[in-house]
């Protein structure tokens, strides 16, 4: 039995069910999956597409209805003889859903997106012009592998001022977004590591470990974050963790379980911390939580974060700060490596930031995303107790928790049908949780009006009327 190498899209409009089954579908059919072949069980590959195993079950069911693979007990699922397939196209309801396009979508609650709408063009566009000029020709050689000074230089002097991370330009690596970051921290924490990932937790991220041949262990997350008793006993090296504002459930990890994780991490040379401090600036009642890097003594957390939320997601610049021991290891094992942003836009925002614009910016986005929150809750609010919503002191989207019997992806395709997208938690989860349905609700991408309309939308299609 092999692994189904499978592509999933996590920002298009099809549901990962319907991606895997498209896919498999068309494997079949084009002869890519042979007659007689079993496929991996709900549970493997679900863990190794980090999708739920409902997701793989909504998968499985439809290919067994249309007849393209069988289900054997307590054998597993096979694929079944084309030429005993009554057609190998699907049925016009599937293909109509496949082939849904954004049109059908008037309200997206992605956690992913930002106000676009407030971004500042003038300032950008003036650095932008000042620095693609002839004077500037040198930027078009290759820089210092792990990026320009100037903007490492920036990055330092804002995280010791805004996060209390305490570090040199010279720890930091510049590069084109977490995606490309992790496997190169991967490969220097060498190939004996364990990972520990939060669970429900990032699927990006869990997927690199995954593709990269790296033991992950699912580790529970609470109402105080990671679970690191469990931690503990895992048996993990490695603790991958976002303790600032969890993805996806917007918990905070605690005061006593920071310590409990430092602590873990210093009791061993192999024991590591990376912190994801994805979304951090965005915090709306009471002080900034402290780094963790700012409370390590031992030089044993890795800190990784990016621009994506606080500026753009295009820009595709991510950054990571390694303890000096891990350093050494970087800068012999990627000695030849080319920094792999553009050196002009990393001189853009090294200038936007020594300038003060980039701080201005993150402020006039706190009022932005705080006052869509505010509207977000106060619409919420309004169909209590048929629903409650939690981690909404901080980032871009909440927890909405529906208190019904209907399930979950009813709730979704409901909510589909109604020309509105919301994305379940189970999908972040190695292993479905049963209960009641809860989903990530995102506002950054949303305007003040649109927020107000998609709920009453919503509310409207899953029947849930106001107090």
């Amino acid at each position: 039995m092999e692994m189904l190498l499978i592509k999933l899209e996590k920002n298009i409009e099809s549901p990962l069910y319907e991606q895997i089954y498209d896919q498999i579908r068309r494997d079949i059919t084009n002869g890519k999956l042979p007659i007689g072949m079993k496929l991996p069980s709900k549970r493997k590959l679900g863990e190794f597409l980090a999708v739920s195993q409902t997701t793989i079950e909504l998968a499985y069911a439809q290919l067994i209805a249309e007849g393209f693979i069988s289900s054997q007990p307590r054998k597993g699922f096979y694929v079944q003889a084309i030429e005993e397939l009554s057609y190998v196209q699907p049925m016009a309801p599937i293909e109509k859903t496949v082939n849904k396009t954004t049109e059908d979508i008037a309200f997206d609650f992605s956690p992913g997106k930002i106000d676009t709408s407030s971004f500042p063009f003038d300032q950008w566009r003036k650095y932008a012009k000042d620095v693609i000029d002839e004077s500037s020709q040198h930027l078009l050689l290759l820089g210092h592998p792990h990026g320009d000074y100037e903007l490492r230089q920036e990055i330092a002097r804002y995280l010791y001022h805004s996060r209390g991370v305490d570090c040199t330009p010279e720890q930091i690596i510049v590069g084109s977004g977490t995606e490309q970051l992790m496997p190169l921290l991967i490969r220097i924490l060498g190939t004996d590591a364990t990972y520990a990932i939060e669970d429900p937790g990032y699927p990006l991220t869990h997927h690199v470990f995954y593709h990269n041949n790296r033991e992950a262990i699912p580790i529970l997350v609470d109402d105080e974050g990671m679970d690191v008793r469990a931690l503990q006993r895992s048996g993990a090296t490695i603790a991958y963790v976002t303790p600032s504002h969890q993805f996806p459930t917007g918990t905070v990890l605690s005061a006593s379980r920071r310590i409990a994780l430092l602590n873990w991490a210093s009791s061993k040379d192999e024991h590591f911390i990376i912190e994801d401090d994805y979304d951090s600036e965005f915090r709306y009642s009471g002080r900034p939580i402290p780094s963790l890097q700012g409370m390590d003594k031992s030089g044993n957390v890795i800190y990784l974060s990016t621009f994506s939320k606080s500026l753009m997601p295009s820009l595709r610049i991510a950054y990571m700060v390694l303890p000096p021991v891990l350093l050494d290891r970087y800068e012999k094992a990627f000695i030849h490596y080319a920094a792999t942003v553009p050196r002009l836009d990393q001189h853009i925002l090294s200038r936007f930031m020594a300038d003060g614009h980039f701080s201005r910016h993150l402020n006039r986005m706190r009022k932005t995303y705080k006052r869509k929150l505010q509207v977000l809750s106060e619409a919420l609010l309004a169909y209590a107790p048929s629903v409650s919503f939690s981690g909404d002191e901080a980032g871009m989207h909440i927890i909405l928790t529906v208190h019904t019997q209907t399930i979950e992806a009813a709730l979704e395709e409901t909510a589909r049908k109604a020309g509105i997208r919301v994305y379940s938690v189970n999908e972040y989860r190695t292993s479905p949780v049963t209960g009641e349905p809860s989903f990530l609700i995102g506002f950054g991408g949303l305007s003040i009006k649109e927020i107000k309309t998609a709920v009453e939308r919503l509310m409207v299609a899953w029947q849930i009327k106001k107090v």
